[in-house]
């Protein structure tokens, strides 16, 4: 090596440590309020975190307490009614296994094929352990069931199979698309209470829960008891993600409030926790009719169980990142086309703005600045659609896009806008586009 080549390596890496030793130099040592700031965040989120996956708010005294869900899990034969459910039932219906939750003796056991997994014996077990996702079983000291409660894990996590199908590692955030909540709900024995509150008779409340499907839910039913579209099809909506909502304003399809807000509004009014709740917008009679008859905007029990809460809830869940898309399962050139086309031509960026792919502000539009009816729109305080962040979209696959679904695949979406727009996009730019989105979020 010449001695010009020698000196300019060299003079590099002289560079290169006095920048290092800079910024080594720029970093203070946090001072004590820096670090009380530091330790309540982390603090925050482990509560959150926990509150997100085991919290029922006490609503087993609604689950169980007065629908009886708990007798339809245990059976006639362990104490219960019908048939009980096994876990292979439960896993049909959608539930999910922490894997994690599991003595390893189990593992081993089941592996071995050494327990029968059609027994709700083993399903009170799993519930005992605490392994069943976003379900809580409470016992009686004979070890029979006394009731069961449900959390916010129930339908915003799953697992990623690393055991089987349905059984394996928690996935905090992610919309369950295969939880048949009308089927688990609808398995309750005492169903007059739902049917009370909506001002019909139990058999309309069965007809509406099996209308919904896997992962789809209805949050409006209990404030307007709208449960089908004019065309007949059902009202719920998909399931959404809990993750990438840092930075996102606004938290449901349709509106209606903030992370703390929606949580707080779930957990009182769908979970039937026992909290305060205020919301003098569905006091109208004629938007809101159930919830108006049900004082539900003005729910405020003796102890509360839920509002001390909503801060370390809220921070988990926004500290919940949207993951990134396994490698390849996109292709990455047409996939920088196609975010080239999304901060142009399509016109996809003027709405899905920045890193959080919605608009920073008030990120709500009318069903006709989408081109789609406003039905579900009208069932919000707003009239409105929020712009829905798109991070993460490869793990909401099932079902189909939109809040009810209404477009199978990504292509649809994007042909949707193009004719909405008249974008004038070609075949391969459209392509381009859906595998840009199939990359959400493209980190690094």
């Amino acid at each position: 090596m010449s001695k010009v080549k020698i000196s300019l390596v060299f003079s590099l890496t002289a560079i290169v440590v006095l920048a290092l030793y800079a910024q080594q130099e720029d970093r203070q040592p946090l001072t004590a309020v820096d670090a009380t700031v530091t330790d309540h965040g982390e603090s925050l989120v482990e509560q959150g975190r926990q509150i997100f996956r085991f919290d029922t708010f006490g609503d087993q005294d609604f689950w169980g307490g007065v629908l009886g869900l708990h007798q339809a899990i245990e059976g006639a034969k362990l104490g219960g009614v019908g048939p009980g459910v096994s876990p292979a039932t439960a896993l049909a219906v959608g539930l999910k296994v922490d894997q994690d939750a599991l003595p390893l003796s189990l593992v081993q056991q089941i592996q071995a094929d050494q327990v029968n997994l059609n027994d709700p014996a083993v399903t009170l077990a799993l519930l005992k352990l605490n392994a069943v996702v976003g379900l809580t079983g409470f016992f009686k000291r004979d070890g029979t069931l006394q009731s069961v409660g449900i959390q916010c894990a129930l339908c915003h996590s799953t697992v990623d199979n690393a055991f089987a199908p349905g059984i394996g590692h928690r996935l905090d955030g992610w919309a369950n698309r295969d939880l048949n909540v009308g089927a688990i709900i609808g398995l309750s024995p005492n169903l007059q209470p739902v049917a009370d509150i909506l001002d019909v008779n139990v058999p309309t409340v069965k007809t509406v829960l099996s209308s919904w499907g896997p992962g789809k839910f209805d949050a409006e039913l209990f404030m307007d008891g709208r449960a089908f579209r004019p065309d007949g099809k059902s009202a719920a909506t998909l399931l959404p993600p809990a993750f990438g909502l840092v930075g996102v304003n606004l938290h449901t399809y349709t509106g209606w409030g903030s992370v703390p807000y929606w949580n707080a509004f779930v957990a009182n009014l769908e979970m039937h926790g026992k909290g305060t709740f205020s919301d003098a917008r569905l006091d109208d009679p004629v938007k809101f009719p159930v919830a108006a008859r049900n004082r539900f905007g003005h729910v405020q029990n003796q102890t509360d169980l839920i509002s001390s809460k909503l801060g370390a809830l809220q921070a988990y869940q926004l500290a919940i990142v949207a993951p990134a898309p396994p490698k390849g399962s996109f292709d990455a050139a047409a996939a920088s086309r196609g975010e080239a086309l999304f901060n142009s031509k399509a016109q996809c960026s003027t709405c899905h703005a920045d890193s959080a792919k919605t608009e920073p502000g008030w990120n709500m539009h009318t069903a006709s600045e989408v081109c789609i009816d406003d039905f579900q729109a009208s069932r919000s305080p707003d009239d409105r659609y929020r712009t829905t962040p798109l991070n993460g979209l490869w793990t909401h696959t099932k079902g189909g896009f939109y809040h009810d679904g209404r477009f199978p695949t990504l292509l649809d979406v994007v042909n949707h806008y193009d004719s909405c727009k008249n974008l004038g996009l070609a075949g391969q730019e459209k392509n381009d586009l859906v595998e840009y989105l199939k990359s959400l979020p493209n980190t690094p």
